[in-house]
């Protein structure tokens, strides 16, 4: 595997035999009389002599670790994918987990969609325990959470299932499967060190939005990306994804996608082929701080800023009447932690489906309901109308009178379009918040008449500009 995969520290284990050890061994030290202060040559002997306890602490948890590997890794798979990239032959090696699929038939394998990725059908292998290789029937992906479901043309292969990755807890231990290095099937042990990571700097390549990572410090390396966590009910808890690595291999540190977040992808790429996410329509503040949040009323850092509401064609937001500087705290009764809490939030929420959200504005709260939409739909119409198709592209407007705008003093005209973003320096300068009043000397009062305007060669922009309740005209040359 190229990219980052999936870490795990070896010393969970000695730690937790360590405690063990020590346990044990403080309570024979107690059971022991006070004056056996050495062992005589005699009890070295009987004690050799003697056959060991059929149950302890040690042998119980054992035999547990032993059931759980026999029973899930016959679902555990060993998959090899060939793409060409720059007229070079690349190999990714991964691993993937068997689950019960829906009506279909055959048989459902669960993986990495960067295990996969730039393979056609015929150049992935999946060979599962029997040492059976097959080719999948149809490949479904989902970059945004980097999950990929394969369809295999076999029937009666063992697979596993799947648990609630919202009770695992800090602490809990788990079982990392997989094939690190290309070893099949191999079992590492650790605990879940950390919840809810997200924000992760992954590869250029693997532009994963949907981040809610376990982490975990079971032994995981290249290779075992796919693989599934396992806790010890012997139930898919994650699906190995990554490690954060300074020599591309077990440091301690891996992290796992959700069981919840990948039982719903893999349900939607089965339903719908897709992943239907639902969608709310407002840009969020990325660099929310302790600063704004004071200014704003909180108590301590949490929630999401609302910086942009999308208003054309209308969004389940702007119907909500949700405005700039909103801080979103619970989304159907759950403290929304960050933006991309939200985000994931939202992606997991049903289309069209009516959630009740609490909202902060002018230091007090309230609530609302709103009906969410599909994402994609409403992603592409946002997309066509947010850009100007004609010569100054590089930034983005709205009309004014229906702008989340930061100051008041803006409303004092109803005419103009507000600049929301700027995407190309060469715009000179044009600034976020700026009021264009004039293309190539003619008022623009929408969106329509910008359009229609700026399709000339050499159109000037009569700008007003609103900052600090001051105002002054720029010419922008495009």
């Amino acid at each position: 595997m190229r990219y980052w995969r999936k870490t795990a520290v070896v010393w969970g284990t000695s730690l937790m035999c360590g405690t063990m050890f020590v346990a044990v061994f403080s309570a024979w030290k107690l059971a022991r009389p006070a004056s056996a202060n050495a062992a005589r040559p005699s009890d070295r002997k009987a004690a050799l002599d003697e056959p060991l306890a059929e149950h302890n602490t040690l042998l119980d948890g054992s035999r547990l670790m032993s059931r759980i590997a026999l029973r899930t890794t016959p679902a555990v798979v060993h998959i090899q994918a060939e793409h060409r990239e720059g007229g070079k032959r690349i190999e990714e090696t991964g691993s993937g987990v068997l689950v019960a699929g829906s009506n279909s038939s055959g048989a459902f394998v669960v993986t990495n969609s960067h295990v996969i990725r730039g393979a056609t059908r015929q150049g992935i292998d999946v060979q599962v325990a029997n040492g059976r290789l097959y080719h999948p029937t149809r490949v479904l992906e989902d970059r945004s959470t980097d999950i990929a479901v394969l369809q295999l043309p076999a029937a009666d292969l063992p697979y596993a299932t799947w648990g609630n990755s919202d009770q695992v807890e800090i602490g809990h231990v788990v079982l990392a499967m997989g094939s690190p290095f290309g070893l099949s099937r191999s079992v590492t042990f650790g605990i879940i060190s950390a919840k809810s990571r997200r924000d992760l700097q992954l590869t250029a390549k693997r532009d994963v939005i949907n981040q809610d990572f376990l982490q975990t410090d079971a032994a995981i390396n290249p290779g075992n990306s796919g693989g599934p966590l396992i806790d010890l009910h012997g139930r898919i808890v994650g699906i190995n994804t990554a490690i954060a690595s300074n020599s591309g291999g077990n440091e301690g540190i891996g992290f796992s996608i959700p069981s919840n977040l990948a039982r719903h992808v893999v349900s939607q790429l089965l339903a719908h082929g897709k992943v239907r996410r639902a969608y709310l329509g407002v840009k969020l503040d990325d660099e929310f701080d302790i600063a704004t949040t004071k200014r704003l009323g909180l108590e301590h850092l949490h929630g999401a800023r609302v910086i942009e509401v999308y208003r054309d064609p209308e969004t389940p937001a702007s119907r909500a009447g949700l405005k700039y500087d909103d801080v979103l705290i619970s989304f159907n009764g759950v403290d929304v932690i960050d933006e991309n809490h939200l985000i994931n939030l939202v992606s997991l929420a049903r289309v069209n489906e009516r959630v009740r959200l609490i909202i902060l504005r002018n230091r007090r709260r309230f609530a609302v309901e709103v009906v969410l939409t599909e994402r994609e739909t409403r992603a592409a119409t946002e997309r066509k109308r947010r850009r100007v198709p004609a010569s100054p592209a590089g930034f983005s407007v709205d009309d004014l009178g229906r702008s989340p705008i930061p100051g008041v003093a803006l409303r004092e005209t109803a005419d103009g379009l507000l600049v929301l973003d700027i995407t190309d320096h060469a715009t000179g300068p044009l600034q976020r918040f700026d009021v264009i009043l004039q293309a190539n000397g003619r008022i623009v009062r929408s969106l329509n008449d910008l359009r229609k305007l700026t399709g000339r060669q050499s159109d000037v922009l009569r700008i007003r500009r609103v900052a600090d309740g001051g105002r002054e005209t720029r010419l922008l040359m495009l």
